[in-house]
């Protein structure tokens, strides 16, 4: 499927803040409409997310519920999450509990590229439009399910290349480097580490380990830890997730050698900002994700409007250095 545009990366009204309520699925909060301002016939959203604890899928939640609250006759909006990162199976549920509610769309970010798509392909059966952001579903496997998901979102690999270039720069030719990539199956994490690798490869610098922490802070924390014990000439950390940079931070730290590794990441949540700003992280890439979910509804929305033929969208992803610099 080709992408046709590159949407801008700034355009909302302050958001409109929502008590969620934990179900038994994972987190959901009730419809954004209200009853005297919305049409009757104003279609319903979901947006299923992943973990509500990671700071980025937070501001994804939000900036969708600045565009409701914008927007308020014009759709209904349900938002979901999940408890972690990696929890499919809740993902699956939630998915299947917003079928079963009749919504007319889906805008979903996926814990994983492929095994989502069962219930998504049920999903597009029963008539209810689904868009993909953040993480890409698994292209291949659309095309033998003869399903079209049209996907919303970044290059992730340009991004993560992006960011492996400004490190490179600080780097010389054969110095050593690892990375720490995300949940293995996810296509998002697939193309960040190879971003990183085109870059590293370019520069003539050597990837000497390279391992999954699934996207979560502690356990990125172990996996430095361990890599900078194993190599005691590490140069950086490559991170495919800021939670995930913000516990390399830690584990450099700890090691006392914070002056010796550099560390970079993706996504450019506040805190890795505050770290970037600072100089304990280099650099983070920006892919929007107060608007990444907002994308993907105007999409669902317009879709549902005009009947078209799905495709995909590429959106805007930048490098995030100290402003110093």
């Amino acid at each position: 499927m080709p992408c046709s545009t590159t949407l801008p990366c700034s355009r909302f009204l302050p958001a409109l803040l929502l008590m969620l309520t934990l179900t038994a699925c994972g987190r959901q909060e009730a419809p954004t409409r209200p009853a005297a301002e919305a049409a009757a016939d104003a279609p319903r959203i979901a947006l299923v997310m992943k973990s509500l604890a990671n700071e980025f899928f937070t501001s994804m939640a939000d900036g969708a519920r600045a565009h409701q609250a914008a927007n308020p006759g014009q759709y209904e909006l349900i938002v979901n999450g999940i408890r972690n990162e990696s929890d499919l199976a809740q993902q699956v549920a939630l998915v299947e509990q917003m079928m079963a509610t009749g919504v007319d769309a889906i805008v979903i970010a996926p814990a994983d590229s492929r095994g989502l798509l069962p219930v998504a392909r049920r999903a597009v059966a029963q008539g209810i439009v689904v868009v993909n952001i953040d993480n890409r579903f698994d292209r291949d496997v659309l095309a033998e399910m003869g399903v079209e998901i049209p996907f919303v979102g970044p290059d992730n690999r340009e991004g993560a290349r992006k960011v492996g270039e400004v490190l490179a720069a600080e780097l010389a030719s054969g110095d050593q480097v690892a990375i720490i990539g995300g949940i293995p199956g996810a296509f998002n994490a697939q193309q960040r580490q190879a971003g990183f690798e085109d870059a590293m490869r370019s520069a003539d610098i050597e990837v000497v380990s390279i391992q999954a922490a699934d996207w979560e802070q502690a356990r990125a924390a172990t996996v430095a830890s361990a890599i900078l014990g194993e190599h005691p000439g590490l140069r950086a950390l490559l991170c495919a997730n800021d939670s995930m940079a913000l516990g390399a931070v830690a584990a450099v730290r700890q090691a006392g050698r914070a002056d010796e590794v550099l560390v970079v990441g993706f996504d450019n949540i506040s805190a890795a900002n505050t770290l970037v700003q600072s100089g304990a992280m280099l650099a983070t890439a920006d892919q929007y994700g107060d608007q990444l979910a907002v994308f993907g509804i105007e999409y669902a929305l317009e879709i549902l409007a005009t009947g078209q033929a799905p495709q995909d969208r590429n959106t805007a992803v930048d490098v995030v250095v100290a402003s110093a610099r």
